[in-house]
């Protein structure tokens, strides 16, 4: 049991408005700011990988900066239409099942990473249908510069005060302005940390230095891993869904529950690249 004393001898939250700025009667939010500025920069990063015909298999890119530009729309609305639905099937099911019009509410939050994955997945299995692109490579680009839109995601999770962690004692520990006195785990930053830069940087080594997109599927396993791998260490800090509670032992979470899948499949995927021939 964490003494009261230190639970209440921590930093002071900064005090970001969580509306970045308004253009008239239209405000603009730091988290709809976020979205913004990692597809775009995620799509800067993955016109750059297409163009070093080097990394690939046969030094052949699996396809045009102007077919990677095409597929920017399906990308942003597989996350944000799989982000929305996957919150609403997997963490506000019962509530949304009485008032079914609270699903339309987006401006009160609730996006789920995956949900947006599984969203992703499906924009990506049909572009690369329809343009004739293998489908493994187009994994591979957009697993490689998923990690810059999750950094930007839990940085405006913190920002917005969402998504805290367990109660803390730890000197770096905040108070959140709507999780009560006692301070907490800042666990939207411990996210951005490991999802966000750590996986970037471990995703780039493998591809720059190790060729890790010249055996298809490879990097699409490593950030599907590592991703996992991160959630659910993570989870052992983050305060589960208010709706949801522990869901086993009073440890095992929803985030918990859906990563575990997600580790399975990671680790096939790399296996599965490794034994391909180049």
């Amino acid at each position: 049991m964490i003494p009261a004393a230190e639970l209440l001898a921590v930093l002071a939250f900064p005090n970001i408005d969580p509306i970045a700025f308004s253009i008239g009667p239209i405000a603009v939010h730091w988290y709809g700011l976020a979205y913004v500025a990692g597809i775009l920069l995620g799509w800067l990063y993955a016109r750059r990988l297409v163009t070093r015909a080097d990394l690939w298999p046969r030094d052949t890119p699996p396809m045009t900066v102007a077919q990677l530009d095409d597929f920017l729309v399906w990308a942003a609305l597989g996350v944000i239409l799989g982000g929305r639905i996957g919150y609403i099937l997997f963490y506000d099911f019962a509530a949304i099942a009485d008032n079914p019009l609270r699903a339309l509410e987006i401006w009160n939050g609730g996006m789920s990473f995956h949900g947006g994955f599984t969203g992703t997945a499906i924009a990506m299995f049909l572009f690369a249908r329809k343009n004739k692109i293998a489908l493994w490579s187009l994994f591979d680009i957009v697993s490689a510069v998923v990690p810059i839109g999750l950094f930007f995601g839990r940085i405006a999770n913190f920002v917005n005060g969402e998504l805290w962690g367990r109660l803390s004692g730890a000197p770096w520990a905040f108070v959140f302005p709507n999780a009560g006195p006692f301070a907490r785990h800042p666990s939207q930053l411990y996210e951005a940390a490991l999802e966000g830069i750590l996986l970037l940087g471990l995703l780039a080594l493998a591809v720059y230095a190790f060729k890790a997109l010249k055996r298809p599927g490879f990097v699409t396993g490593m950030f599907v891993a590592g991703y996992a791998i991160s959630r659910i260490f993570v989870e052992f800090f983050r305060e589960p869904d208010a709706q949801l509670g522990y869901l086993f032992g009073g440890w095992l979470t929803m985030g918990m529950l859906l990563s575990l899948p997600m580790l399975a499949l990671g680790i096939w995927a790399m296996q599965r690249a490794r034994r391909a021939a180049i």
